[in-house]
């Protein structure tokens, strides 16, 4: 019986090893690093709509995805589980989630009205005005805090008005609609809609003078991922610097598959003033922040300084 000798199999065996990780190694190496960035239907998705759109992204060398939301919720439970690596989110949401654990900074504001609208058969012309009256609000969310700054703005506060919580901004609309509520705070396109309609836009956080939403992404997505954060900022200002040069026609199609504007609406709608990559303004935060703490939401001791990061932003 001849001797089997096994060292020229293990060395077979250990160069097809090498060859194999080699390969892995190169493909690896090879494979671009992807940032993933979750959005929802608003306004404040434009400048990244148009800059998917022109192929910004492509031109900056960057793998982007953006994951499409129709759900806070979703948005937030796609996040907090570490699916994507940030999102566009309202300052209450992205303190909310700092405050509860979550290891987040706020990298940037984004640009997005939210509008105080008064149903058409309320008598309802001025903020002043909706003192005693019934006022539909998402609990604890942006809206309710837009509400709030809306009428600290005339002196008012939320003792002096009914508010009823409905939390899905469609159920909203039609009951404002239907006359079932005063008034609402409403994004677009159905403020804009329930403008067109006949009621009436009583002002917006622009008008007040504040942000509110902006873009998170985890500590762990910054430190591993600073290079391709960098460029998306970098295509996000060229999609805002298209926008400061062209009409809502210009963009029609974004509005209407991606953000559900009419057709009708689309032709009167007047887009907001985008800025460039910007930091929150410290007036805003310390607003969201002293009325997350009023309502018993986040301890006293938040420390507003652990939430922003301003490395992105271009001196």
């Amino acid at each position: 019986m001849k001797k089997i000798t096994l060292l020229p199999i293990l060395a077979v065996f250990a160069i097809s090893l090498f060859f194999i990780s080699c390969s892995n190694s190169a493909k690896n190496s090879s494979s671009p690093q992807t940032l993933n960035l979750g959005v929802m239907s608003s306004m404040d998705y434009l400048p990244l709509a148009v800059a998917q759109r022109e192929g910004y992204f492509e031109k900056v060398g960057l793998d982007i995805k953006l994951h499409k939301f129709y759900s806070a919720n979703d948005r937030d439970a796609a996040f907090q589980s570490e699916n994507i690596d940030g999102c566009i989110i309202d300052y209450t949401g992205a303190i909310l989630q700092k405050a509860g654990g979550i290891d987040l900074k706020l990298t940037s504001k984004c640009d997005a009205p939210f509008y105080i609208v008064a149903s058409n058969k309320s008598n309802i012309n001025t903020l002043s005005d909706l003192k005693n009256k019934q006022i539909a609000v998402s609990k604890n969310t942006v809206i309710d805090f837009i509400t709030d700054m809306a009428l600290k703005s005339v002196g008012l506060n939320d003792s002096d008005v009914k508010k009823v919580e409905i939390n899905k901004i469609p159920v909203r609309f039609e009951m404002l609609r239907n006359n079932k509520i005063d008034a609402t705070g409403l994004p677009n396109p159905f403020a804009l809609m329930a403008q067109n309609a006949g009621d009436k836009i009583l002002t917006s956080n622009d008008s007040l003078g504040f942000s509110i939403t902006g873009i998170v992404f985890h500590k762990k997505a910054i430190t591993d991922k600073s290079a391709l954060i960098t460029k998306m900022y970098e295509a996000y200002n060229m999609g805002v610097e298209y926008l400061k040069n062209h009409s809502a026609e210009n963009i029609k199609d974004i509005l209407s598959k991606e953000l559900g504007f009419p057709e009708e609406i689309i032709k009167e709608t007047q887009l907001p003033d985008y800025s460039p990559t910007q930091l929150p303004a410290d007036k805003d935060i310390v607003a969201t922040i002293d009325w997350l703490k009023n309502k018993g939401l986040i301890k006293s001791d938040f420390d507003q300084t652990s939430l922003l990061d301003a490395q992105f932003i271009k001196k």
